[in-house]
């Protein structure tokens, strides 16, 4: 996976209507309602004769891109495009993966201005806005540029950085515990939880656990349905770990791979290497500890079950966190979920601060408060 930064090729900064500000502000609102992971969150809406016409976005990869989805909307309410203004909060791609370049399909539907709030930073799928102007449509960039980025922060940093976007899921006690001291964990959560986990594993490209866990609980890291049966879209099976695999393991009955690594950097550049563009690490705990003391973790997922287990196996294993002031710190994503008697937490990182050791004084000051 290759990145780059700097404009697209729309005009920055040129004039805007109130009409395109409110329909970005529209897109930005729908782009919500995606799936986090290989594909960013993007909004588009369609705007002719002094209002918004069609409404789009994408729901997840594989699915149409959100300009496609927006022409979709239009052409399902007899709405003529032809002429009319796009306003898309990620620039639009020219590349042929699962779906077909959405600068195509502009220029095909006949749409005459395209404004767009931030270039598309991958090599393979920028250049829209090239080819959408070597068309003839106009095109502008940078609407509510700070927005856009906000929305995808995390999947921008994964994008330059090279790797794929990676989400980790904790399914955990009240007392922040995955198993009881003996090392028992089935079940901690309940059926809507692990139901819900297993729609996670199924829009990840790959299902990523330590030799360990292997070693401990069998997973088969399959994708399946409330009847245990296998599900559409089925992940690559990865242990990370210097053990080996046994013959008879679980994880072998698919597609599979072990990265011989303790480095969770190494082991996201191997991923990307096969391909990999979402992946979900489910641990154990000093997998999961690994990635987010890295600040490797884009999407942190986590289920949260009404028991407590007392001197049970810690969620994510030792983290460099010596004092209050390195806490690593997390903000919701979305709304709390209930599942049945289960809570599922999505978060993602709160920008991490300058570390800071604290002085002499503010330690005497803490401890007697």
């Amino acid at each position: 996976m290759s990145s780059q930064s700097g404009r697209g090729d729309g005009q920055p900064h040129a004039p805007t209507t109130p009409l395109e500000a409110q329909a970005m502000a529209v897109a930005l609102d729908v782009a919500r309602q995606g799936a986090r992971g290989a594909n960013p969150l993007v909004g588009a809406t369609i705007v002719d004769q002094n209002r918004i016409i069609a409404v789009g976005h994408h729901r997840g990869a594989g699915t149409p891109h959100a300009e496609v989805d927006a022409l979709r909307a239009a052409s399902e309410s007899g709405q003529d495009v032809r002429g009319a203004t796009m306003v898309v909060t990620l620039e639009p791609c020219d590349h042929t993966g699962r779906t077909g370049p959405c600068s195509r399909a502009l220029i095909d539907a006949g749409i005459s201005r395209v404004v767009y709030a931030t270039a598309d930073p991958h090599t393979i799928a920028s250049g829209g806005a090239a080819r959408l102007r070597a068309a003839g449509v106009e095109t502008v960039e940078g609407l509510m540029a700070e927005q856009a980025r906000e929305l995808n922060d995390r999947w921008l940093l994964a994008a330059r950085q090279g790797r794929p976007y990676v989400t980790a899921k904790i399914a955990q006690s009240l007392d922040g515990c995955v198993a009881a001291a003996d090392g028992t964990s089935q079940w901690i959560t309940g059926d809507r939880a692990r139901r819900s986990a297993h729609a996670l594993r199924a829009r990840a490209d790959a299902v990523l656990v330590g030799t360990g866990t292997v070693l401990a609980d069998d997973p088969r890291l399959t994708a399946r349905d409330r009847n245990g049966e296998p599900l559409g879209n089925q992940p690559l099976h990865v242990a990370m770990g210097l053990r080996p695999v046994p013959d008879g393991a679980a994880l072998r009955d698919g597609p599979w791979l072990q990265i011989a690594s303790h480095d969770p950097v190494q082991v996201l550049a191997e991923l990307a290497a096969a391909g990999v563009g979402h992946v979900l690490v489910e641990g154990g705990p000093t997998i999961t500890g690994a990635f987010i003391d890295a600040d490797l973790v884009d999407t942190l997922v986590v289920q949260q079950a009404p028991l407590m287990l007392g001197p049970g196996i810690r969620s994510t294993g030792a983290l460099n966190v010596d004092t209050l002031g390195r806490a690593i710190q997390w903000r919701l994503d979305e709304p709390v979920r209930t599942l049945d008697d289960n809570l599922e937490i999505i978060l993602r990182p709160s920008p991490r601060r300058p570390e800071k050791t604290p002085t002499r004084e503010e330690k005497h000051v803490h401890r007697n408060r």
